[in-house]
């Protein structure tokens, strides 16, 4: 299965094995980490979701869509490597992808 590792603000790391085909914030939801909060559940529709990844997976994911795009509008201090978790699949090949939780969602 996928690892992926999700840093907390204070740079605390945690590495979960995700299910393929499930999403980032449905392996964060489901593994109790702190600050990835999903509102809507993953519908791309509120930003409570909101992730920085890591610079070394940005070329390596594929880019945000329009809807996404426009919801990052609402982030607090937003970055190029700003993504919404719920709309990042869990593949093989994403294995080993960081993110990082925003200060301000936790």
């Amino acid at each position: 299965m996928p690892t992926i590792t999700y840093i907390q603000y204070e740079g605390t790391p945690q590495a979960i094995e995700a299910e393929p085909g499930s999403t980032v914030m449905e392996t964060a939801i489901d593994n109790g980490i702190e600050g990835i909060v999903a509102e809507c559940g993953g519908a791309c529709s509120c930003a409570t979701c909101h992730v920085y990844v890591d610079a070394a997976w940005l070329e390596r994911l594929p880019a945000p869509d329009e809807h996404e795009d426009g919801m990052l509008d609402c982030v607090f201090d937003r970055q190029p490597n700003s993504r919404l978790s719920c709309q990042i699949e869990v593949t093989e090949e994403i294995d080993g992808l960081t993110v990082s939780v925003p200060e301000h969602q936790v």
